[in-house]
């Protein structure tokens, strides 16, 4: 029943398949890239044939997230070891940043009080003391100014009043 487009077809995908898998396993062997891409310039295929056999797909996303084979030190990395290693390290960047910042702020005010004290140019709590008595003057002073101009008016409106009652008395008396 098959034809032999469709046999010529499926040995062509087999072809593939086992040019993708060497691809792959050299790859792995020399610690090359093994993004898609890569893996697909290598075995001569196009990246679509990987989103058509899914399996390989998951082989070269396995293969990436692997340790690397092959390192002496008995140590092995992962490109997602790395970038979680790098993702810390600029996090932790970031904040001992904004700390020498604070630290920096902080300490130049403290040496600039220091420096306003040496001088001579601080106030002293004797003078501080004057100063909140000189303000406190000062707003009764308002105050009383405030109360004082009250009374003119006031004053001001009674004269008018008595210049208005006298002038009428004179006129009645006329």
């Amino acid at each position: 029943m098959s034809s032999p487009m469709i046999e010529g077809r499926r040995a062509d995908s087999a072809r593939r398949r086992e040019r993708v898998l060497k691809a792959l396993n050299e790859a792995i062997k020399q610690g090359d890239s093994l993004s898609v891409s890569a893996i697909a310039r290598r075995a001569g295929v196009d990246r679509t044939f990987f989103y058509r056999h899914r399996d390989l797909l998951a082989q070269i996303h396995a293969a990436e997230a692997a340790p690397a084979v092959g390192l002496e030190s008995g140590t092995q990395v992962t490109r997602a070891s790395l970038q979680a290693d790098l993702a810390n390290a600029q996090d932790r960047n970031v904040r001992l940043t904004a700390r020498v910042r604070q630290l920096e702020d902080r300490l130049s005010e403290l040496l600039g009080d220091q420096a306003w004290k040496e001088s001579g140019l601080g106030a002293t709590a004797d003078i501080e003391e004057l100063q909140r008595q000189i303000v406190q003057l000062e707003q009764m002073n308002v105050e009383l100014t405030g109360q004082l101009e009250e009374r003119q008016a006031e004053l001001d409106a009674a004269r008018g009043a008595n210049r208005e009652l006298t002038r009428a008395l004179n006129q009645a008396r006329a």
